[in-house]
Order: structure tokens, then C-alpha cells, then sequence
């Protein structure tokens, strides 16, 4: 992208305990000229907590808060509350983040009027066994090409299944939820991510999202598909970064994707548009990575080679994409608002895998 400009590192951790190891992958919310940033903060041991800062324009700091804003208070958190992000949807805001306990990581939600406090109401992504997962994967006949026979592969590949405690199956890990800022179709929708791909869900009630719900779900996961690893910059798997931003042509989606490579796997920052009112219909995709890690700062750290994109604001017709720099600090690149949309509506899609 000619005018992608990379604008550095924004947020490093300090000596404070809760954020000693590292700051990361934060969620944004812009009202008006104030950029609201809620970050991973890691403490020694990797145990997170989520911190609190403000930005006045894209860049500038001007507020940063000595202490955490949510943290682990329950048994399925008490590893750490990771990733949010962040829509507000009519009055309400709802910051989505992975609650992982040591062994499962799991998809949470906590909502706020004001974005002071904050109610958590729990895990809202399906809570599978590897096998109980596997078998509903299985309860219709699969096709090599099907969508769903990548995830069988992947879940018979994957090394998050083996609970070291209890000597038991581990739950099959659902992460990077990410809430459209409306409803769409009568219903609230996020998009989430059963490894390898992107899944689009909708709700009436929270109260909707029980184990009926997952697992007639899983069984037909292929139409809950949004995107599959297609590229060579996503020869390992792809995940919904920011929140998507609603535009003329379709919802902006800023996504993050997993290369396998030689130095191991390299995080890219990635663009794609689905359509309005079916966001399972992808309009366009870009086929070269977005923001690739290029930087000292993106390419040694915690892990090496991690560009990974939470959170977008827009100043001066300018795409400001917030991201985890190598899983140590948060730095931000920006890109011409519509020359990226005009690079998108000149490549179309379709949902295959290739």
C-alpha cells in the first residue's frame, strides 16, 4: 500500500506490576479527537489484566491509568483476562477478550454505559471437549473440500487439547471475538475464530448462546464460515482483529493472519469487505498482507515477528491501525482511508479455500 506509513511504538510497558512484562493488543474506541485505548497489560508469568489510556489525536498520550481497569475475578479468567476489543453498540459498550485460565482460553464479554465500569457476563463461545468437538464436526458426511474438513484437520493437529491437570481432553480453544457496532438483521453479531478460520454469529439474547445453540452450530460450521486461509501470508490461520467499520461499499474488516515460515510463524495485519447484510458474503480481499512485520520493534520481542491489529480510529481520512507489536508493546501504522477501500473494490472474493 503506497501510502501505509508506520508511525511506531506508542505504548511500552513500565516498572508498575500488573504491566512489567509487556503491553499489547488493545482495544480502541474513538469519540471525536480522544482515542479510548484498552491494552493487554502482562505481568511476570504472563498473567494479564486489561490497563487503561488515552490518546488526544491519533498519537498523542495524555492519560494513562497506575492500575488495572478489569482483571481476573473468576476460576475460567484467573490466568488472565487477554486481547479486548471494543464496539459500542446503541448505548451500551461491549468489550469482547479472551479469558483463558492457564489450560482453555475461551471468547468473554463485559459491557459499560460509561466506560468506567464495567459488568462482566461471562464466556459466550462454545465450551467443546477436542472430541465432543470433533464428533459434531463429524455428524454430517465430509467432503475433502468442505470448510469443515480443514477443521477436523486442524483440530487433530492441534497442541491445546491436553489438560496437564487433570490428565483430561482440554477445551478446543475460541478466540478473537470481535462485535459489529450494530445489529444486523434484528440480531447482535460477532465474528470469532475456531482455529483455522473466521466464524460470523448472531444473537437475540445472550441467554441464546447455550450448548443447543454451539453445537448445532458446529454441526453446519461451514456456514458459519467467513474466511478460510487462502494466501500464503495465512498458510497457518487467520483471526478477526479490529472491530469491522461500516462503510458504503460493505464492513471493513481488519483481520489478522498466520504465516508458517522458516524463522516460525510471522503475524500480518490483513483487510477484507463483507457485505453489509450478510457478512458471511465476502466482497473483496486483500491478496498481499496489510502491515507485515518489517521493524525491529514488530520482529524481536516476546515473540518475534508479530504484527497482530485490535483496533482502528480514523483522523484526516487516514485508517490508524493499533496493534501488538512482538507481544511486547503497541505501536500504530496508518493508511490512506480510500486508497485502501479503492485497492479492495479492485480485487473481488469468494468464500473458497485455496
Amino acid at each position: 500500500m503506497d501510502s501505509l506509513v508506520k508511525h511506531g511504538v506508542i505504548l511500552k510497558p513500565t516498572d508498575l506490576e500488573f504491566e512489567n512484562l509487556g503491553v499489547l493488543n488493545p482495544a480502541v474506541y474513538q469519540e471525536g479527537n480522544t482515542v479510548h485505548m484498552f491494552y493487554r497489560a502482562a505481568h511476570v508469568g504472563n498473567f494479564s489484566s486489561i490497563g487503561y489510556c488515552q490518546f488526544n489525536g491519533p498519537l498523542d498520550l495524555v492519560q494513562r491509568d497506575k492500575k488495572p481497569i478489569i482483571f481476573p475475578e473468576f476460576i475460567y479468567e484467573c490466568h488472565g483476562v487477554e486481547d479486548p476489543r471494543l464496539t459500542k453498540i446503541e448505548d451500551t459498550y461491549y468489550l469482547s477478550y479472551v479469558a483463558y485460565d492457564g489450560v482453555n482460553a475461551f471468547g468473554a464479554l463485559a459491557v459499560s454505559k460509561d466506560l468506567k465500569k464495567w459488568k462482566k457476563k461471562g464466556i459466550i463461545t462454545p465450551r467443546f471437549s477436542a472430541l465432543a468437538y470433533n464428533n459434531l464436526l463429524h455428524e454430517k458426511k465430509i467432503k475433502e473440500s468442505d470448510p469443515n474438513a480443514l477443521y477436523v484437520k486442524h483440530n487433530n493437529e492441534s497442541k491445546h487439547h491436553f489438560n496437564p491437570i487433570t490428565k483430561d481432553d482440554a477445551y478446543v480453544w475460541d478466540k478473537n471475538v470481535v462485535f459489529f457496532p450494530r445489529k444486523i438483521n434484528g440480531k447482535y453479531a460477532f465474528l470469532h475464530r475456531l482455529l483455522p478460520a473466521i466464524q460470523f454469529a448472531s444473537y437475540e439474547n445472550l441467554s441464546d448462546l447455550n450448548a443447543e445453540f454451539w453445537s448445532n452450530y458446529i454441526r453446519g460450521l461451514d456456514q458459519h464460515t467467513v474466511l478460510c486461509p487462502k494466501y500464503k501470508h495465512e498458510s497457518s490461520h487467520i483471526g478477526s482483529g479490529c472491530p469491522p467499520i461500516e462503510t458504503a461499499d460493505g464492513w471493513l474488516l481488519i483481520y489478522h493472519a498466520t504465516e508458517k515460515s522458516e524463522k516460525g510463524l510471522v503475524y500480518h495485519a490483513c483487510a477484507a469487505l463483507l457485505d453489509l447484510e450478510n457478512p458471511l458474503k465476502v466482497i473483496a480481499r486483500l491478496k498481499e498482507p496489510l502491515v507485515s512485520p518489517s521493524e525491529t520493534y514488530e520482529k524481536q520481542g516476546y515473540v518475534n515477528f508479530v504484527v497482530f491489529p485490535t483496533g482502528t480510529a480514523i483522523f484526516d481520512g487516514r485508517l490508524y491501525i493499533y496493534y501488538g507489536a512482538a507481544d511486547d508493546e503497541i505501536a500504530v501504522a496508518s493508511v490512506d482511508f480510500n486508497e485502501l477501500m479503492n485497492n479492495l473494490n479492485n480485487q473481488s472474493d469468494e468464500n473458497v479455500i485455496s
